[in-house]
């Protein structure tokens, strides 16, 4: 195993750096969010013309066929920047096609999403602090031209955004992922503390799918994607806890308090050294988990237990003291360190929050 990234992959890196800094500034993610949420079409195609969309997608479905180690450098330098395209629902989104979908719906589907054609998001659990099979609430009833379905999705993520939905539900107790056209459900935007992260509610209302629109999806299959959520949601959370501890450095090293610099005092500068550490701990245990993604998937739900459980905690505190050491300063809305603190109130429960992750470890590890 080389724990080093490749020249590739480093070009790659500084690409998305420069892409957030140029055509996506904080400036900018401001503006777009502060009015009617739509997504930036011609900065969703430049994303696919560099390749971003298709990734993971095989050559063979007009992606680049890389591997979840390529998609982490691409979210964790989107995360730096609190990237407000879904580029995390738009690749687990494609891991579900992968898993689920045989080769004439891989071809229907993966060419467009990689061209950023078609913006896609995948809706799992309806608990969203449940993650389990029995939290797939939402259910189908076959009729004679098809499945009818009535209810509700809460907490779609990008939903807003998406051009289709993969939406979990249940028919005759069976799981199974259906393929809608927002055209064909209602979609309710719900209260987000980060705005850059817009969820919505997913409504339906005797929608009506032909067997052909819906894809069987194992209890494996499910937790497989759920762990993938967990890989993908953790590498932006890298990305934001570093570009927030860089700004509390940088801060510290200009802010001048009783006649000294404050990033000479003990009490700040012991803080930076421990949000240091736990950057580089859950960064590490986050490249480990990606990369079983592709090399060893049998450790996948351990090594994402790993990385998502502490990094929940850690970035959610590392959130917090950013914005205490900028003082008063930090809590204005002017001021960046309080958005990366937003951020990490979305990512803490994303895909499971530490209590979640952290059992789990202990289970899996006989406890």
């Amino acid at each position: 195993m080389n724990f080093g990234f490749s020249e590739e992959q480093e070009l790659l890196r500084d690409q998305v750096r420069r892409f957030m800094q140029e055509d996506l500034p904080l400036t900018k993610i401001r503006t777009m969010t502060k009015g009617a949420l739509q997504l930036d079409r011609p900065l969703w195609t430049r994303m696919a013309e560099l390749g971003w969309l298709g990734l993971t997608t095989p050559e063979s479905c007009g992606g680049l066929g890389l591997s979840w180690v390529d998609a982490t450098v691409v979210l964790e330098e989107a995360g730096r920047g609190l990237c407000p395209m879904p580029l995390v629902s738009h690749l687990l989104s494609t891991e579900a096609i992968l898993a689920v979908c045989g080769k004439k719906q891989r071809m229907a589907w993966l060419p467009a999403m990689a061209a950023g054609q078609a913006v896609c998001t995948l809706a799992l659990y309806d608990e969203p602090n449940w993650l389990h099979p029995d939290a797939i609430t939402l259910e189908g009833k076959r009729v004679k031209k098809g499945i009818r379905i009535n209810g509700r999705k809460p907490f779609v993520t990008d939903a807003q955004y998406a051009d289709y939905l993969l939406i979990a539900l249940r028919v005759d107790k069976q799981l199974y992922l259906a393929a809608v056209g927002r055209d064909q459900v209602t979609i309710t935007p719900q209260p987000q503390m980060d705005l850059t992260k817009p969820t919505a509610s997913v409504e339906f209302d005797d929608v009506v799918l032909s067997e052909s629109a819906l894809f069987r999806l194992s209890r494996k299959q499910l937790a497989w994607l759920t762990d993938c959520g967990a890989v993908a949601v953790t590498a932006e959370m890298v990305g934001a806890a570093d570009a927030v501890h860089t700004l509390t450095v940088d801060y510290a090293n200009q802010r001048v308090q009783f006649g000294n610099l404050i990033g000479r005092y003990q009490g700040v500068k012991h803080r930076l050294a421990d949000m240091y550490v736990d950057i580089e701990s859950f960064r590490s245990l986050l490249y480990y988990a990606a990369w079983t993604v592709n090399n060893a998937p049998g450790e996948l739900p351990r090594a994402a237990s790993l990385a998502k459980g502490y990094a929940s905690d850690a970035f959610a505190q590392i959130g917090i003291d950013c914005i205490g050491l900028h003082g008063a300063i930090g809590f204005t809305a002017e001021y960046d360190a309080q958005l990366y603190l937003k951020r990490s109130k979305w990512a803490r429960p994303a895909f499971g929050d530490s209590d979640y992750h952290l059992q789990r470890v202990a289970t899996l590890g006989g406890l």
